[in-house]
């Protein structure tokens, strides 16, 4: 498996222009990707359709109610007046990389504006974020409590009101292999993680943990919980049997320290976390990752400007 996820070639820049490279390419892949098997009516679920164009713009027809509609119309593509090859091409960026990209070299790239582009990249992670949030992990999972966040003046330790407290899961085979993870930012109270217990682990995961109080609650969870007093510090991140939550915690913290600049913590740092989730949990086929966003871009319902740089409730 080492050898497997560190070779992985992923997608040349060549190969993605080829494949999507026009507006007309890359409204084939969208309707691929929403209608896999033909045309469905979002309103009465007919198949029957026709098909023209109004304004250069492509339109279906229901036979039976006569609703129009676009293939973006619905998704998170609604409404957008970017064209369809800028956003296949943020994807690209944001899903080719072990590292992540900022909205400043999103920009560069693009040719857009700042605000364009922190628009844009903070609707697919939102994309990202609906997708990974049913994950549920299973077999044997190592978990830990972190922090992201704390470099402003105030109170320091668990306490600091400038700390997001996060719960991060990895679930590896049962010799330790890594095969996904959850960041799940929420206080670490036993209420919160009994709920996320519930619905993340199955009922078949051996749990491991370090000795937290609160950790406790996951045996009402799973099938075996063992929890490891660890002590703190270096000691603590060594830890043999912590070896994979503790690495990708740090993994994470490097990829956001060394792309950017500056960073709300408390307001998005749930969206960041599905970015660097999503794209480590379908690490092992880099050249469909693209596709897999693409169908998930399909599926999410349209977020207007507002609702995106609505702050998020995780406390």
């Amino acid at each position: 498996m080492k050898n497997r996820v560190q070779f992985q070639q992923g997608l040349s820049m060549a190969e993605f222009m080829e494949l999507y490279g026009t507006e007309a390419k890359c409204e084939t892949a969208l309707v691929e990707q929403r209608w896999p098997s033909g045309f469905v009516c979002p309103c009465c679920r007919d198949t029957r359709h026709s098909r023209f164009e109004r304004g250069g713009k492509r339109l279906w027809q229901c036979h039976r109610c006569r609703h129009q509609v676009s293939v973006t119309a619905g998704t998170i593509f609604e409404n957008t007046k970017l064209p369809l090859t800028k956003w296949f091409l943020a994807m690209f960026f944001m899903t080719q990389s072990k590292n992540n990209i900022s909205a400043l070299s999103l920009k560069r790239h693009l040719g857009v504006s700042y605000d364009t582009a922190w628009l844009l990249k903070h609707k697919l992670m939102a994309v990202m974020g609906d997708a990974e949030a049913g994950r549920a992990l299973d077999v044997r999972v190592e978990i830990d409590d972190a922090y992201l966040g704390g470099a402003r003046a105030g109170k320091v330790g668990r306490g600091s009101e400038n700390k997001v407290p996060f719960v991060a899961a990895v679930e590896t085979t049962a010799d330790g292999r890594p095969l996904f993870v959850r960041f799940d930012p929420m206080p670490f109270t036993h209420e919160r993680i009994d709920a996320w217990a519930s619905k993340t682990l199955a009922p078949t995961t051996h749990a491991l943990s370090d000795g937290l109080p609160s950790f406790s609650v996951l045996a009402n969870s799973v099938e075996t919980h063992e929890a490891i007093v660890v002590g703190s510090g270096k000691q603590a991140a060594q830890h043999p049997k912590f070896r994979w939550v503790n690495t990708l915690i740090s993994n994470f913290k490097t990829a956001l320290s060394g792309t950017y600049h500056a960073f709300r913590f408390a307001k998005y740092a749930k969206r960041y976390f599905a970015e660097y989730a999503y794209r480590f949990n379908r690490r092992f086929d880099l050249r469909t990752i693209v596709v897999s966003l693409i169908s998930d871009c399909a599926r999410m319902l349209p977020h207007n400007e507002s609702a995106i740089r609505l702050a998020e409730t995780h406390r």
